[in-house]
């Protein structure tokens, strides 16, 4: 048995190198900030439970988070009604794309949070009153997942919300089937602001890392988010993070992780470590062609498969 490579001294730079030659995919266009992503930005970056941070070149580079929030929305809903969110979305993969005007049959449910109806209305669950307390609630929780400060870009956040049709039809029938508590409007808006975080590779490593350990960021030390929660979001990150490739990415890659049109992939190894990957380009399911090679790449060389032998 190969034994798994040390985490804490990973080539990451020469994983990076052998990525680049790699011109496959296409960079997302449903907005003009988007389209205008550089094609060749390749960031890497990983986090130990001891709070070490190992990263590439241009880990360090800002985008927009987009879907990769999604995990993230529905562990702050989580927290904040004490699991009780899990009654009001489904948790099953649809075989669908991430943006199908459908719910649970006979419920009337998102049927999982990784969709974009479910975060329509895990970000509508969120502590908060109204659209500016609960985009505050989702801003300071992303933060602390991130062990930094974080911004909204107001332009991508802008142009999210009114450009966003399918969301705002999603957002109008859950309203008609009484899932959504919520205007519409409102709805769509806190979550085209939550995709409008602006992160780097590093922080979504951090963030992923924070629920890899049980919801406690191993940056900080702070507590985030509960045991359970964490363990709930990384389960349905196995089965549904990566839309309908869900099912070959956890035979290939068997690490929780989710996908965003940004490009940018979030990976949580329980009690090993997170990663981000961001690369542009995407393939046919909007996962990053080259995030996904890496992502391949990590696990095998680190032995993270969650159902492969771990030589330690």
């Amino acid at each position: 048995m190969r034994r798994a490579s040390d985490p804490r001294t990973y080539d990451l730079d020469a994983l990076r190198d052998r990525l680049l030659p790699e011109d496959e995919g296409t960079v997302n266009d449903s907005i003009p900030q988007l389209a205008a992503a550089d094609p060749g930005l390749c960031g890497i970056a990983l986090v130990l439970p001891d709070g070490s941070i190992r990263a590439s070149a241009q880990a360090d580079l800002p985008f927009s988070v987009q879907s990769a929030v999604k995990p993230f929305l529905f562990a702050l809903a989580l927290q904040d009604t004490d699991g009780a969110a899990l009654d009001r979305i489904g948790i099953e993969p649809t075989g669908e794309a991430f943006d199908a005007i459908k719910l649970e049959s006979g419920t009337g449910r998102p049927p999982n949070p990784m969709v974009n109806a479910g975060a329509l209305l895990t970000a509508a669950l969120v502590d908060g009153d109204d659209v500016e307390a609960r985009n505050d609630r989702i801003l300071r929780g992303l933060s602390a997942f991130a062990a930094r400060p974080l911004e909204v870009d107001e332009e991508i956040a802008r142009d999210e919300h009114l450009m966003g049709d399918r969301n705002h039809a999603l957002a109008h029938l859950m309203r008609s089937e009484g899932t959504l508590g919520v205007s519409a409007d409102d709805a769509v808006a806190v979550y085209a602001r939550a995709c409008a975080v602006l992160v780097d590779a590093t922080a979504l490593a951090v963030m992923g890392a924070t629920l890899a350990c049980g919801g406690v960021n191993p940056v900080t030390g702070e507590r985030v988010v509960a045991a359970a929660v964490a363990r709930d979001v990384m389960s349905v990150m196995a089965t549904c993070g990566v839309y309908d490739g869900s099912g070959r990415w956890m035979r290939t890659v068997g690490v929780p992780a989710k996908s965003s049109v940004s490009g940018a992939i979030v990976l949580a190894a329980p009690g090993r470590l997170g990663a981000a990957i961001v690369s542009p380009p995407l393939d046919a399911q909007g996962t990053s062609v080259r995030g996904r090679i890496a992502s391949e790449r990590l696990s095998a060389d680190l032995g993270l498969h969650a159902f492969g032998p771990h030589a330690g």
